[in-house]
């Protein structure tokens, strides 16, 4: 059964002057000094008038309205994954996911969710299926897992988000009541919702006025009316979308538009996660931002909102500011995870000009506690729908805020990452005797991290059209978590479907590491995938010589947590995803992320295997820093690692001959 939604719109006109100042009474708020998004600057000021949570469990209680359903517009990326975590803590809560995608929705229906997540899975199984009653039992839950996540009748430790031990214990009568729905009726989850989640997608323009630097802003802008006209009297409309500064001017504006004379509140609450890692960022994030308007029904709208995530998130780590401070935050934060990159990036290249060693320099640099080592890893550049994006969104804001200087530095962040790309092609060229006529190529990687199956944004795309035009005999592509359907459609819209050997071109896409390697002139390593790793397994401390992945639990873990779940949803008969599952069957080939599990097989490629498969002389470049480059020349591979000498070249080429 799902939760009753609420038929009284909640009464944010009616605020309770004493309510407010008893806001206000309260220490402002801040992260802890030193974390990651401590920042004196992001802090609501008392004479400011914006909230004060800092003694958050007291205020909301006392003045936060009851939220009893949320709907999120978007089943993207972040859409599900926040919408499912934010179920999964708030069983009283009806999430509703919408989206116009009606193959969408299906597959989030279903045991084939449309996107890869560690740990997304098992609480989608929770919050979607619901599950029956169990027997009483105390757990321990791993450090870094799913810790005291599952909705059970106590949660000892307290720890939230802590990545500790925590003790939880459940009752033989309590079953847990599915509360997260996917469905494609966008009016009436919008009119039944006391918050709305607005999270489409907002890419870069590609045509017009601002077209390679401004947002585009037409799903965003389609979607607010479609709220405007459905929501009701005293909805909170969140920004979840990662917007340009001064759009909820916008939202107000297009509210009052369509529904003129009725009050809503509009907040931004940007999400900070990063692909392959959403689930934890998301269970253990190190930060929730939230800005208002600096009113008191702005003031009750973001208590009602910061209700929701404290009921697994400190206090101290709810953040509030005014709404435009909120939505540029999440610009400058992408901005300048972004700039290290293509900072370290520049370096590799003199490293490799000089014969330094960039994982040195790095590890040097970054035990400046001033600079810190995050982000400082030499590779090909950083992929995805944000980082770009965003920092192309700072660089038309500064420019229509007529600060060229401003644009320039920004822009010179992607001009580095587009450079960290063209090195890798010209470096499998130079190898390859300046032709690639006649040869085999084979992209290890397509996603454009490790651990997910977004491949938006992926160097990996740019490098493949590269390296078509060089007129290969076949370029292989495989990839351990994207299916060979999904990479066929991605390379085809990208480079053009002539590119695909289907259709007479070199690409060969492959659901098998090995026959993508095989015959192969040349590997290069687009992902930081760790099956393609290949230092000792006993190093990992980890079965398998694998990291453990702190958003996930081991098989029999998931067995004992997760065995009184009610049935997952059957598919119809002529699903496509398991048809393709049972060609793969067939086949003896991966699934994929298809298979709806997130528990891969993740065991190392062996590399000796792909030696004896490879065309002399056996050329591997490594494009993410992975790889032991003395292990990998010790079985007869010639390697070229971004700002890594390798000992053969070293041996024989002068510095400066390294990498073009």
């Amino acid at each position: 059964m799902i939760p009753q939604t609420p038929t009284t719109p909640l009464p944010f006109s009616a605020i309770d002057a004493e309510d407010i100042a008893a806001l206000d009474d309260s220490t402002a708020p801040t992260t802890p000094d030193g974390s990651s998004s401590f920042s004196p600057n992001l802090r609501p000021q008392d004479d400011a008038g914006y909230l004060n949570v800092s003694s958050l469990s007291t205020a909301i209680a006392a003045t936060a309205p009851t939220v009893r359903n949320i709907c999120c517009i978007g089943a993207g990326f972040v859409g599900g994954p926040t919408a499912a975590v934010i179920a999964l803590h708030n069983p009283h809560i009806r999430v509703t996911v919408v989206d116009k995608d009606e193959n969408r929705i299906r597959r989030w229906n279903s045991k084939h969710p449309p996107i890869y997540e560690p740990g997304l899975h098992d609480i989608l199984r929770i919050v979607r299926d619901g599950s029956g009653p169990s027997a009483t039992n105390d757990e321990l839950t791993k450090p870094g897992g799913l810790d005291g996540v599952f909705p059970r009748e106590a949660v000892s430790s307290g720890n939230y988000g802590e990545g500790r031990h925590a003790r939880v214990q459940t009752k033989s009568d309590v079953a847990r009541q599915p509360n997260l729905v996917f469905t494609t009726d966008l009016a009436k989850c919008v009119s039944e919702a006391d918050v709305i989640l607005i999270a489409v997608n907002t890419p870069t323009k590609t045509r017009g006025n601002g077209a390679g630097s401004a947002t585009d802003m037409a799903a965003f802008e389609a979607v607010t009316a479609l709220v405007a006209r459905h929501a009701s009297p005293g909805a909170i409309i969140v920004e979840k979308s990662t917007v340009p500064c001064r759009t909820a001017q916008l939202v107000q504006s297009m509210l009052a538009l369509y529904r003129p004379g009725v009050q809503f509140q509009v907040l931004s609450n940007p999400e900070f996660l990063a692909a392959g890692t959403a689930i934890n960022d998301l269970l253990h994030a190190d930060r929730i931002l939230i800005g208002s308007s600096n009113t008191a029904a702005g003031h009750k709208a973001a208590a009602a909102l910061a209700s929701v995530y404290a009921s697994w998130i400190p206090p101290a780590r709810i953040i509030t500011t005014n709404l435009f401070s909120s939505e540029l935050a999440k610009l400058v934060a992408n901005s300048m995870l972004a700039q290290r990159i293509s900072s370290i990036n520049s370096i590799a290249a003199v490293c490799d000009a000089t014969g330094a060693d960039v994982d040195e320099v790095a590890r040097a640099v970054g035990a400046d506690p001033r600079i810190g080592g995050k982000f400082l890893k030499a590779g090909i550049g950083f992929g995805g729908s944000c980082l770009k994006k965003d920092v192309l969104s700072l660089v038309y804001l500064a420019e229509t805020l007529v600060l060229p200087e401003v644009a320039r530095y920004w822009l010179a962040v992607v001009e580095m990452n587009e450079f960290a790309r063209s090195r890798l092609v010209s470096r499998v060229l130079r190898c390859l005797n300046n032709t690639l006529a006649g040869k085999k190529v084979t992209v290890l990687g397509f996603a454009f991290k490790k651990d997910t199956n977004d491949t938006r944004e992926s160097p990996a795309l740019d490098i493949i059209r590269a390296l078509e035009k060089e007129g290969p005999d076949t370029i292989a592509v495989y990839d351990p978590v994207c299916t060979p359907t999904q990479m066929a459609e991605q390379i085809g819209r990208f480079a053009g479907s002539h590119v695909l050997r289907a259709n007479g071109g070199p690409v060969v896409v492959h659901s098998d590491v090995y026959s993508a390697c095989q015959g192969s002139d040349a590997v290069l390593i687009t992902t930081e995938f760790d099956e393609f790793k290949n230092g000792p397994v006993e190093a990992d401390g980890v079965a398998g010589g694998l990291e453990a992945n702190p958003s996930q639990i081991s098989t029999s873990d998931a067995d004992d947590h997760l065995s009184s779940l009610n049935p997952v949803p059957p598919c119809d008969e002529d699903c496509p995803e398991c048809q393709a599952e049972d060609s793969s069957a067939v086949t003896g080939t991966d699934g994929g992320v298809g298979n709806g599990a997130d528990g891969r097989d993740k065991a190392r490629v062996d590399w000796t295997r792909i030696y004896y498969d490879m065309k002399q002389p056996h050329w591997i470049l490594d494009g993410r820093g992975i790889l032991d480059i003395a292990r990998m020349e010790k079985i007869g591979f010639r390697v070229e690692s971004i700002g890594r000498p390798s000992g053969q070249l070293a041996k024989s080429s002068p510095p400066g001959n390294s990498w073009c």
